[in-house]
Formats: structure tokens, C-alpha cells, sequence
């Protein structure tokens, strides 16, 4: 049984050190009824499982304290933690609607819809937390591939939970995507929604590193998010961060080199904010 779901996981997620720890969490899933053994219709259920890649990556991701909890499956459907969804879809405004309306209106607005800001830090904190699972993760490394705040959500008190893992996927997967790929133009080298590596256009083929690490683009979506109502003491250095943190790209040696310096800089400037107080 293992050697046939081995390299169904290799596929996915890559040929990783880790891979037989993660097969052990398939046979531990596959054996339903919990008498040690792995039965033929228990492992055409995991096998079907096994189709979907957001159960390997919810199994992928179990440890991690801000993914989804994967809570049962019967034959190829599975039931995971439900992550109530926040008001961070509605407190950032449809992009054909900012410029109608006046800075100061737009921010108010976004004050008025969303959390007050210190939840709305732990909750960002949270997620910086989460793009650095991504990152460093035990079974390889992650791509946001539809950075949208809709798809985050946080529970009662502003903890930071992904709710919807269908739009993250395993670099081996983006990577297999793009290897070789023709290609006209970048937009001819996206993968998912927003995961988009450059083409080289002398070879008309896609590069292997994308333009954006998982970071810059929530950066992105946090300016928006964090900036309106921020504590004017904090406002200008926070901007600072999110500027840079914005402009990083994918190229594999400026990740390495930045990444965690970034995020580390920025985590440190929110939770300085609301340490010690009822938000932490």
C-alpha cells in the first residue's frame, strides 16, 4: 500500500525527504475503521481522496495552527473545520469603485466596515504567520495562487484562519506547470489565478521563479487593509514596511535573502502595537 501512494504524494508536492512521514498520515486516514489494517475498499477511498490536492494539502498543512482542521472523510469526500469568514471581503472596496470616491470617504468606509484596527493587526499577524508555514513548511514549500481577502477568515477573537485552500498549491505542481510552457507574454505563465512567472520571450518559454512571492502579494492586500485607522504614530513606518515588503519578487536568491527579514520586521511593528493589551 505505501509504494502505490507514494508517488501519488511525489507527484503533487515533489520528491521530498518528509514524503514517507506524510504517507504515514494517508495510511493513518485510510484505515477507517481502526483495526491496523488497510483494507482493498479503504484504499480505493484514500485513493480518491488522494485525487483531490486540497486533502493533501489540508494533511500537508495539519500541524500548522492557521489552516483548517481536516475532521472526516467518507469514501472521496471529506469534512474540514469550518473558518468563519471575516469582513475583510467587504471591508476592502471593488477596484472600479475607489476611484469615485474621495481618499478620506474611502477610508472611512473601510474603518466603519471592517474590525476595529488592532483586531484587524492580529488578524494580519496571523496571516504573515501563515504566508511563513507556506514557506517553511515540513513537507516543501507553498504558492497563494488567488491572494484575494475573501478567502480569509478569522474565528471570534480575530484568530487568522485560511478558508479556502483551493487556490494553494504545492511548488512542484506550479513548477511542473510552467517548466517548458510556450508562451507570448507573462500573462501566457500564470498558474491558478495570480501565480505568474516571467516569460522569456528570445526563448518563448515560461522561467521557473514567479514574479511574486506569496508575501508581496499580501502586503498588497494588507496596505489596504492596515493602513485606514492605523495609530498616526505607526502609519508612516508601517507604510514604509508594506512598500517594501510589496516590491519583493520571486527570483529565488532575493527570497531567500529578504523573505523571512521582511516578514520578521513587519510582524515585530504590529504586535509591538498591540502587545500588552486586550487585542494580543
Amino acid at each position: 500500500m505505501p509504494f502505490s501512494l507514494g508517488p501519488q504524494c511525489q507527484a503533487n508536492l515533489g520528491d521530498l525527504p518528509s514524503l514517507p512521514a506524510l504517507v504515514g498520515q494517508v495510511l493513518l486516514v485510510a484505515d477507517f475503521n481502526k483495526d491496523s489494517r488497510v483494507s482493498l475498499a479503504e484504499a480505493k477511498s484514500v485513493w480518491a481522496l488522494l485525487q483531490h490536492t486540497e486533502f493533501l494539502l489540508l494533511l500537508s498543512l495539519q500541524e500548522k495552527e492557521h489552516a483548517s482542521r481536516l475532521l472526516g472523510s467518507c469514501g472521496d469526500l471529506y469534512l474540514t473545520e469550518g473558518a468563519p469568514r471575516g469582513s475583510w471581503h467587504r471591508a476592502v472596496l471593488p477596484p472600479l469603485l475607489r476611484p469615485l470616491l474621495p481618499a478620506a470617504l474611502h477610508q472611512t468606509l473601510q474603518q466603519w466596515l471592517g474590525p476595529a484596527w488592532p483586531w484587524r493587526a492580529k488578524t494580519a499577524i496571523g496571516l504573515l504567520e501563515f504566508v511563513e508555514e507556506l514557506f517553511h513548511g515540513s513537507y516543501g514549500t507553498f504558492y497563494m495562487c488567488e491572494t484575494t481577502l475573501a478567502n480569509v477568515g478569522y474565528t471570534a477573537t480575530y484568530d487568522f484562519k485560511m478558508a479556502d485552500l483551493q487556490q494553494v498549491a504545492p511548488e512542484a505542481a506550479v513548477r511542473r506547470f510552467l517548466q517548458g510552457r510556450r508562451c507570448e507574454h507573462s500573462a501566457d505563465c500564470t498558474y491558478g489565478h495570480d501565480c505568474r512567472a516571467p516569460c522569456d520571450r528570445l526563448m518563448r518559454q515560461c522561467k521557473g521563479d514567479l514574479i511574486q512571492p506569496n508575501l508581496a502579494k499580501v502586503c498588497e492586500l494588507l496596505r489596504d487593509y492596515l493602513l485606514p485607522g492605523a495609530p498616526t504614530a505607526l502609519r508612516e513606518e508601517l507604510g514604509k514596511q508594506l512598500r517594501t515588503c510589496s516590491t519583493l519578487s520571486g527570483l529565488a536568491s532575493q527570497v531567500e535573502a529578504h523573505h523571512s527579514l521582511v516578514l520578521s520586521h513587519l510582524r515585530a511593528l504590529l504586535w509591538k502595537e498591540i502587545s500588552n493589551t486586550k487585542y494580543s
